[in-house]
């Protein structure tokens, strides 16, 4: 399983070398653009619209838009400093709560913890005390340059860091439009809603719920690639390095042939080409 963080948690004294994992995977499958002419990938390319020119990842910095069209910059070395000055400190436990007391809006993202060398004792400590209390830690921790809370709890005999959001980050509830205020339902309309979610109620056994859209979206491309209904980019043709030489040469000879004028005999046309093509060979 790929590490994905490395450093220590701690709590009061104990100090645990760990490491992070991915509990979750994205299984989303990723279509791509073709154009529907030739069949070929369509790419995004970078533009800058004043000087409408493409540019790559060294011509970009990053800035932030404190006002309409005004921005700060923030050049790479000041925020790499700023990251390292944080990353490198221990996450420590903060605090322990009750985890009923953490509302599901709260939560991110799941990552497995497991012990890095020496820190087995240390972990098994903190596990069966978080299962003897029957709380979560609440900690702070820096992934991917960014400083998020999170909970430490117990998941089937392993250590789970779940990130959670900051309470600015969840937006009022209040804020939902079109939410009645007042419930105007009668009681008979009550007891049947209630008797139907009790006839619903059932243990929650994940196995048996599956993404039915993905799953005949994998058939049908199946399908289809068996049907050898497949598309290939159409090949953009090359032009050859020698055609091109010849054109750029046979452009370059006629412009060189002075105009025909009026009343010119032929012959002295014919010998004025004849030394232009003598030039041209004496100056090649």
């Amino acid at each position: 399983m790929h590490t994905i963080w490395k450093g220590s948690i701690s709590f009061g004294l104990v100090n645990i070398p760990i490491k992070l994992h991915s509990a979750t995977e994205d299984k989303d499958i990723k279509l791509r653009n073709l154009h529907k002419e030739c069949h070929s990938p369509v790419k995004y390319e970078k533009i800058c619209p004043v000087c409408e020119v493409e540019i790559n990842n060294d011509d970009i910095v990053k800035a932030y838009e404190y006002a309409k069209g005004k921005f700060v910059v923030l050049d790479d070395e000041e925020l790499e400093n700023l990251k390292k000055e944080n990353e490198e400190k221990a996450v420590e436990i903060i605090d322990f709560v009750k985890m009923e007391q953490i509302d599901p809006i709260y939560y991110n993202r799941s990552y497995y913890m497991s012990p890095s060398e020496g820190g087995g004792k240390a972990y098994s400590l903190l596990r069966k005390a978080l299962e003897e209390s029957e709380k979560v830690g609440l900690a702070k921790i820096i992934i991917r340059s960014k400083e998020q809370m999170a909970i430490i709890r117990v998941h089937e005999n392993t250590l789970v860091m779940e990130t959670i959001h900051y309470p600015d980050e969840v937006r009022k509830a209040g804020d939902v439009p079109n939410v009645p205020a007042e419930d105007k339902i009668t009681k008979k309309e009550l007891e049947t809603a209630i008797m139907l979610i009790d006839q619903l109620t059932t243990d929650f056994e994940p196995e048996k719920y599956t993404d039915e859209y993905r799953t005949a979206l994998l058939q049908l491309i199946e399908a289809k690639r068996n049907g050898q209904e497949v598309v290939t980019p159409v090949e953009k043709e090359q032009k050859s390095n020698v055609t091109d030489l010849m054109a750029a040469l046979q452009a370059s000879i006629d412009k060189t042939k002075p105009a025909q004028t009026e009343g010119k005999p032929a012959a002295k046309k014919k010998r004025s080409t004849t030394k232009t093509k003598t030039k041209i060979k004496k100056e090649a």
